[in-house]
């Protein structure tokens, strides 16, 4: 089965607790380790889409990494805004993470489906939206386009992992949502949308994708089934 979790926001040094943004954070570490472990085998595949870990640099971020390798399940990791620690592929695989696969230009097949992804950007039509955004929103763009050129083309589903949703302020899909289509991606994940910011949540059929968030707040923190 594929499973999908996203912004796990974990601190292995506990400088930054989450509770200071609701009470459905209080322990929140805890929630997801005790439902991954009571849901996801060995044999499962956990799609986590970004804001793995709160540390600043890769050192400090193993701890947190070291903690999901150890989970059940094969992990699929791409970029979050808030993954400072991040760095090349090279250096990512060097950390010899037994179960963990980090995409960034590539992807990774599982039986008959094919995943990509990418951690995409603010929406265009956000006020502030300005010239450095719009290198980013395009070379986000262009490395969703590269993961998903790299998927086998004899898959028969496509997965797009993503942190920021794909959607305009005003809920219209943006240029990620064209560029899936134009791949015939079938599922996107999303997260990064919390408190408030599920009131922006979209799941629904549009343009041929299937939509989910995955956020850990929205989904009570339990790992959601994307695929039996």
């Amino acid at each position: 089965m594929i499973y999908a979790i996203g912004d796990l926001h974990l601190d292995y040094s506990k400088k930054k607790p989450m509770d200071i943004f609701g009470e459905q954070w209080v322990d929140h570490e805890e929630k997801i380790f005790k439902n991954w472990n009571s849901l996801i085998d060995d044999e499962d595949i956990v799609l986590l889409p970004g804001d793995i870990s709160w540390a600043l640099k890769l050192d400090e971020a193993y701890a947190d990494l070291r903690r999901i390798d150890q989970l059940p399940g094969q992990k699929i990791i791409t970029k979050g805004n808030h993954d400072y620690w991040w760095q090349g592929p090279k250096k990512l695989k060097e950390l010899n993470l037994d179960s963990i696969i980090f995409l960034q230009n590539s992807s990774f097949t599982y039986e008959n489906v094919g995943i990509g992804g990418t951690r995409g950007w603010i929406s265009e039509d956000v006020e502030d939206f300005s010239e450095k955004d719009e290198r980013i929103f395009n070379r986000e763009l262009n490395r969703l386009k590269l993961s998903l050129d790299s998927i086998d083309k004899n898959v028969d589903v496509k997965i797009a992992m993503l942190h920021y949703p794909p959607f305009n302020m005003d809920s219209t899909p943006n240029g990620f949502v064209n560029l899936m289509e134009e791949y015939h991606v079938d599922i996107c994940i999303y997260g990064h949308l919390h408190a408030e910011g599920h009131n922006y949540v979209i799941e629904d059929m549009v343009q041929g994708i299937q939509f989910y968030c995955v956020s850990s707040d929205y989904i009570d923190f339990i790992p959601r089934k994307i695929i039996l």
